[in-house]
């Protein structure tokens, strides 16, 4: 057979390759979340989409803006903006103002993305530096949730609310769970922490949509189980041992759990393949080390919720978690002196 054959292919190697592509991944986890966001929509109405919709304008139209014009149908194909903007708004209230969710959108790929050098090179994970950036610039709005059950298509003056002007919110205020539990010490009901039928955003509805998405993204190989089992297991024993030692004030382990963003963090933003650690041990400690935070946070901390910051910490961390677990390279014994 000649090298000229048409039947001949002749590739360089290597030889194998992986049907996952950066597009196709993406795209995996746009569907898994889609049923948790049907059901937030359900729950909240169009304003939550309204939100979202924003959310996800901003983080595309600063990829666009900043990707070079031959390179901007590969970028904005790749989906990457689209899953920072939807998990972004996921994590906002749904009686937000548009331009806040359109700024933070913005803030996510350009301080989060953009100027690390593009994909694959950030070091924190965009949606939650996002978060963050509207958290600290503007903790009423960012801290004022809506109630459930409001009608359909009932938008709250505060989500037309006129840039850099302080939203009017009309009686849509609601405490969430795990506000409730840490300045009330009020439980919740499981079945509505379940279904998702409790105030908060809409990566804090249906656990249990959140946790089958999971298990789609697991059995098309686009997460490490490592991290959200290692997260899940380091929150049980934590909380378990602070429910045991006083149960009228500390919550347990299903509610540490269901409550909050604990599992959209833990399934969909942990994971992140570029800001979590590359080896099977470096998953397990960058996990356990967010698990155990996310309880210190809420228990200890100031805000309700932890479970933004503790992945943003292990963020940071896992550069050196990457370092001091990479494996002994094949056949290289120890050092001579």
């Amino acid at each position: 057979m000649k090298s000229n054959d048409p039947h001949l292919r002749l590739l360089p190697a290597p030889l194998l390759r992986q049907g996952m592509t950066t597009p196709s991944a993406m795209r995996d986890v746009i569907l898994a979340l889609l049923p948790a966001v049907i059901a937030g929509t359900w729950f909240f109405g169009l304003k939550a989409l309204l939100v979202l919709a924003a959310s996800i304008a901003g983080a595309m139209a600063v990829e666009w803006a900043f990707t070079p014009i031959e390179k901007r149908r590969n970028a904005i194909g790749d989906n990457s903006a689209l899953l920072t903007g939807l998990l972004l708004g996921m994590t906002l209230p749904p009686a937000l103002p548009l331009w806040m969710a359109f700024v933070g959108g913005m803030t996510a790929i350009g301080l989060g993305k953009v100027i690390w050098g593009g994909l694959g090179t950030n070091l924190f994970n965009p949606a939650l530096l996002g978060r963050a950036f509207l958290l600290g610039t503007f903790p009423i709005a960012m801290t004022t949730w809506s109630a459930p059950g409001v009608g359909f298509f009932d938008l709250p003056s505060s989500l037309l609310a006129l840039p850099f002007q302080s939203p009017v919110y009309d009686a849509v205020a609601a405490a969430t769970p795990l506000g409730l539990m840490k300045f009330e010490q009020k439980g919740s009901d499981f079945l509505n922490l379940l279904i998702g039928n409790t105030g908060g955003s809409l990566g804090e509805t249906s656990g249990l949509l959140l946790i089958l998405g999971g298990l789609y993204l697991w059995w098309r190989r686009d997460l490490d189980w490592r991290i959200p089992v290692a997260i899940a297991l380091a929150a049980v024993i934590f909380s378990s041992a602070l429910y045991l030692a006083d149960s009228a004030k500390y919550p347990g382990p299903l509610f540490t759990l269901f409550s909050g963003g604990f599992l959209l963090g833990a399934i969909y933003m942990a994971t992140d393949p570029v800001t979590s650690p590359l080896t099977p041990r470096g998953a397990w400690i960058f996990g356990l080390g967010a698990g155990l935070l996310v309880v210190l946070i809420r228990v200890f901390g100031g805000f309700p919720e932890g479970m933004m910051y503790a992945i943003l910490l292990m963020n940071a961390a896992t550069p050196l978690i990457d370092r001091y677990t990479q494996p002994r390279v094949f056949g290289r014994g120890g050092e001579t002196k």
